[in-house]
């Protein structure tokens, strides 16, 4: 793939959290170029902090708001300055840990052993598309970009919503029934948040192909962060449902 063409591939992207800014025009070498290597290194990092952000949020499920808002605010301003993705990744992945850790302990007080199930199915998840990208047997196209795009935009407005309405005591029942219709609807978001897993993998591979700055290394991380939080929480929520049946 010819660099203008790769380019304007992460241009098209349908990943929200990359969009343009992996467009950058400029080339780096040798050490302050992204590379893959590197990106995994702190993805590594932005885990171990969002466990340690979960133990606490485990402990002192009263932070949950907290975490929830800051790690919000954190997200948006790594999106927006993906040069100081050094300091909002890891914020991101520290807040969002202390706000999964309330959320997961609320699920395991109700669900025993829901937890474990979910973090297994996460990574399981995880390794099982990373072969697959790895492989071929999954070719992230212009195409299934676009699918992609359209599916993510279409669950968070239903989401946003369904948010809205509850302050007025309404909402949009299927989002959280546990019939087969809300099953369903679970498996199929499921669904659309592990794909998004392949365009992260994708664009951090062309990144380090590109030689893009050091600090997308960060951005790469957070951007595959976001999915696997977005990813784990839609499991947790399926498999609450179908205990919920018994």
């Amino acid at each position: 793939m010819s660099r203008h063409a790769a380019l304007d591939r992460f241009g098209r992207s349908g990943n929200p959290v990359f969009g343009e800014k992996f467009s950058q025009r400029d080339s780096f070498a040798g050490s302050q170029a992204m590379s893959l290597e590197g990106t995994v290194n702190k993805t590594g990092v932005l885990l171990a902090l969002c466990f340690g952000g979960a133990f606490i949020g485990w402990n002192n499920p009263g932070l949950i708001w907290i975490g929830l808002i800051l790690g919000f605010i954190a997200a948006i301003y790594t999106s927006f300055v993906p040069r100081n993705s050094h300091i909002g990744a890891p914020a991101y992945a520290l807040l969002e840990g202390i706000a999964l850790g309330g959320i997961s302990m609320m699920f395991e007080a109700q669900f025993p052993g829901i937890v474990m199930q979910a973090i297994g199915l996460t990574f399981g998840i995880l390794a099982s598309l990373l072969f697959a990208y790895k492989s071929g047997l999954i070719l992230p196209t212009q195409n299934f970009r676009l699918m992609l795009f359209s599916a993510t935009a279409g669950i968070a407005l239903l989401y946003l919503v369904s948010f809205i309405m509850s302050f007025f005591g309404s909402g949009i029942g299927f989002i959280h029934d546990n019939g087969l219709f809300g099953i369903g609807f679970s498996l199929f978001v499921v669904g659309i948040a592990a794909l998004n897993l392949v365009l992260d993998f994708d664009f951090i591979e062309q990144g380090s192909e590109m030689g893009l700055p050091k600090y997308m290394e960060w951005y790469g991380a957070f951007a595959l962060m976001v999915t696997l939080v977005w990813l784990y929480l839609e499991i947790l929520r399926l498999l609450a449902k179908l205990q919920s049946r018994r």
